[in-house]
């Protein structure tokens, strides 16, 4: 396929991510300037609000201002009034990733991926660019060179993830190729990197998924204490409508949160509070009913959650070892602990990832402290997931655990090395 119809496909990707994501706010926001203010609707802060809300959706820390008559009527502290947002709903950036892998993966098969994602890159950030210079609103500000840099790196992140992935498995006639014939150099350890990722993909999608699943739990759990915060509140229709959306989109955060509580180390709502399996320590938690989620206390024996990251890396390396017996070219005891450590490393990057993406500021005081850390949660992670996947990969074969055929002992292993 000639290389313009590539960057072309590429570009129209990009315009289409864009156009969905801000589609996906512009439809709601309009029906809630309409019923919100009637005839007396600004349409001209519409624009502004849907852009910064796009901007904020990937990443894009917010300055909050509000209004002095607005300080003045309610009562609040003047301190207060100006704050900083930056937690992340992630449900955009997400989309906005999964879309650009997609077009990267069809950028490497149609066989020039660089071009592919350079083009999309560029345009979706030609599309940021237009956002932040027509965005902004008195009450809600973006910092210009972020607002301009961030969307279009969470695009090429995506679609350098989905071209390499794909390329690697694809071949591109190009530098994948080239590294690739590097490695066959040596082949006991060609397979090396195509392990370490496909391991921590799958370490990586089992935390998640359990994540997903702690989250589910705790709403069927806490239910009332959600449905409590929301009658707290006193929203009428079209609050509750805002609300639940709001909420929609803050839920991967939520799961991101929980991926840290399953590694260990747990999150923070407010500077001087945490929630972690070993115990919870909370002030005075915000009456939004999301984080009626988040249990009051804990009891040691939820301890027992760090054993579902050491068996995600369990799998992982039953995986990757039960591939690489059924193919009968088992790597060396070097290569396999190896593959362990990359791993581990790479699936403590993502929980260091998640963390990083999901924490930030809430609000004013106290509340400018929330969600994980990302070091720790690293650590914690990278470890457990090591400890499963070491096991796997380098404990000795037994009969019908890998493949059909195996060793019955470690003497058999030991002779199979020195062979």
């Amino acid at each position: 396929m000639q290389r313009l119809l590539i960057v072309l496909l590429a570009a129209v990707d990009a315009v289409v991510a864009a156009a969905i994501g801000l589609a996906a706010l512009l439809a709601p926001l309009t029906v809630i300037w309409a019923v919100a203010f009637g005839t007396r609707a600004d349409w001209g802060a519409l624009w502004p609000a849907t852009a910064t809300l796009w901007q904020f959706g990937h990443g894009v820390p917010l300055a909050v201002s509000l209004p002095d008559a607005l300080v003045r009527s309610t009562g609040l502290d003047p301190s207060a009034a100006r704050f900083a947002l930056s937690v992340t709903p992630l449900l955009l950036l997400g989309f906005t990733a999964i879309f650009a892998a997609r077009s990267g993966r069809r950028a490497a098969l149609a066989g020039s991926w660089p071009a592919g994602v350079i083009g999309g890159t560029v345009v979706f950030a030609a599309i940021s660019t237009l956002t932040a210079l027509t965005g902004g609103l008195g009450v809600l500000r973006a910092p210009l060179w972020a607002a301009m840099l961030f969307p279009p790196l969470v695009f090429l992140c995506g679609a350098l993830a989905g071209a390499v992935a794909t390329a690697w498995g694809e071949g591109d006639g190009g530098i994948v190729d080239r590294v690739q014939d590097a490695l066959d150099r040596r082949p006991d350890w060609a397979p090396v990197p195509g392990d370490i990722v496909r391991g921590a993909a799958a370490a990586v999608v089992g935390v998640v998924g359990a994540a997903g699943l702690a989250v589910a739990v705790a709403a069927l759990v806490r239910g009332g204490q959600t449905v409590a915060l929301f009658e707290v509140l006193r929203a009428d229709g079209l609050g509750v409508v805002v609300i639940g959306l709001a909420q929609l989109a803050y839920l991967p955060t939520l799961v991101a949160w929980a991926v840290a509580w399953i590694a260990g180390p747990g999150f923070a709502i407010g500077a001087g509070t945490a929630v972690s399996p070993a115990g919870t320590a909370l002030g005075v938690v915000p009456s939004v009913p999301l984080l009626g989620l988040v249990p009051d206390s804990t009891s040691p024996w939820l301890l027992i959650v760090v054993l579902v990251p050491i068996a995600a890396g369990a799998f992982a390396g039953w995986l990757i070892r039960s591939r690489q017996v059924s193919a009968g070219a088992e790597a060396s005891f070097g290569a396999r602990a190896a593959t362990a450590v990359g791993i581990a490393v790479l699936s403590g990057g993502a929980g260091a990832l998640l963390a990083a993406l999901s924490r930030g500021s809430l609000g004013p005081g106290r509340l400018a402290v929330a969600g994980p850390e990302p070091g720790p949660v690293a650590l914690a992670l990278g470890l457990e997931v090591l400890v499963g996947a070491g096991i796997l990969l380098l404990a000795p074969r037994r009969r019908g655990l890998f493949g059909e055929e195996g060793f019955d002992d470690a003497e058999d292993v030991l002779r199979s090395e020195r062979v």
